[in-house]
């Protein structure tokens, strides 16, 4: 799917850069040529050899080459590939970006080019967490650029969290979706998926059987059809798809958090299995026995994600999807609830013990929407995702 394709790769400074190593040999496996850029900083991380070697071309580094300034050669480079991948793309890189810098060769290329730009960004947690570094963030995604990662995890400076750099893979799976020719090429898709947690006490929490599986496998198909992803999942059991942008959280609320920064997007499919009540009160101590019996818990009412979202007045998605798992009159409850939550489909399905579908790998569905319920037959979890994929890629074309 890469043959031919021409990236320009720019590795700036992080001891994640070691990775874009591995990254250009996977490139190159599918095809790809890759041109690479290496920062000041990035060259303190892996050396100008070594990304030449595998490259199997020059490294590009500094903005006033007499060789190729002749032509322009730092215009030439930003407008020739056919995507711009950052990776690893610090905070301060990303900052630049942000405010139009250009006070180097891979700042002047990101703000020179009009080629689509793909970020993997990399740096403690918290950097990562800070309010200039979201705010940048939200600029960036605001003009048009695209995000692969970070994911959770340890990092050199000791410290465990969000900030660390997608695996080559995920950036690869993410290159090649934004490579693709398919009909949700440029389109930015948002799914949640999963269970949410809901805390009583530390040890304790109120949860679902949701797996997390339909949720994926729709995040996959749709990356598949060439969309960006942003994917927001409960502590499901299944991973998270490559190749998209995950964002992990545990309660009703952290969810709603993730999927209003999500904002704005083309279409918002939510697959989540939402708790719908929460412990109004969570203890901060694990709850004892106690000689007067059994402890009474006071629930409050969870946000309306579905809701609150399809009943946008300004920067409602074009579509919005929702899901129903029914365990009765399933056509009817799901009808209701499309009316009720105001959103454009309903994705129904039966999830009584008797179908084995809660936690399983197939799903029969009914489709809802304004053209009335059209029942699926029973398949696997995968085959509904592209059939859903499909139907959204139409809808958007429309």
């Amino acid at each position: 799917m890469l043959a031919g394709r021409h990236i320009l790769l720019i590795i700036s400074g992080g001891i994640a850069a070691y990775k874009s190593l591995e990254l250009i040999r996977r490139l190159q496996d599918k095809g790809g040529r890759v041109t690479p850029v290496l920062t000041k900083s990035g060259a303190e991380f892996v050396t100008p050899l070594s990304v030449s070697a595998l490259a199997g071309t020059a490294v590009h580094q500094e903005l006033f080459d007499l060789t190729s300034e002749a032509e322009m050669g730092h215009i030439q480079l930003s407008r020739s590939a056919d995507l711009l991948v950052v990776a690893p793309a610090t905070a301060d890189l990303m900052a630049k970006m942000a405010h139009g810098h250009s006070n180097d060769l891979a700042s002047t290329l990101l703000l020179a080019t009009d080629t689509p730009v793909l970020l993997a960004p990399a740096m403690n947690v918290r950097m990562w967490e800070h309010p200039a570094t979201h705010r940048n963030i939200a600029v960036l995604k605001e003009d048009g650029v695209s995000f692969v990662g970070p994911n959770d995890g340890s990092m050199a400076c000791g410290e465990f969290g969000p900030g660390r750099m997608a695996e080559p893979d995920e950036i690869l799976a993410a290159i090649t979706a934004k490579l693709s020719d398919g009909p949700l090429n440029g389109r930015r898709i948002l799914v949640t998926s999963g269970p949410t947690h809901e805390p009583i006490d530390p040890v304790r929490y109120i949860a679902n059987r949701s797996s997390g599986a339909q949720g994926a496998a729709v995040a996959r198909a749709l990356r598949d059809l060439g969309a960006e992803v942003v994917f927001v999942t409960g502590p499901a059991t299944v991973r998270p798809p490559e190749g998209v942008q995950v964002i992990e959280v545990e309660s009703a609320r952290e969810m709603e958090a993730a999927v209003q920064a999500a904002l704005p997007a083309d279409a918002g499919v939510f697959a989540a299995a939402v708790a719908d009540w929460r412990v109004a009160s969570a203890s901060d101590r694990k709850l004892k026995k106690s000689k007067d019996g059994l402890p009474v818990l006071e629930f409050a009412e969870n946000p309306d994600i579905l809701k609150t979202v399809a009943r946008m007045t300004t920067g409602r998605p074009k579509l919005v999807v929702g899901f129903a798992a029914e365990t009765n009159d399933v056509v009817d409850n799901a009808t209701a609830k499309r009316k009720r939550k105001g959103c454009d489909w309903i994705v129904a399905n039966d999830v009584s013990p008797a179908t084995g579908i809660m936690g399983g790998s197939e799903n029969a569905v009914v489709l809802i929407s304004d053209d009335g319920a059209e029942d699926w037959p029973r398949m696997g979890k995968d085959e509904v995702a592209r059939k859903l994929a499909a139907r959204i890629a139409a809808a958007l074309a429309g």
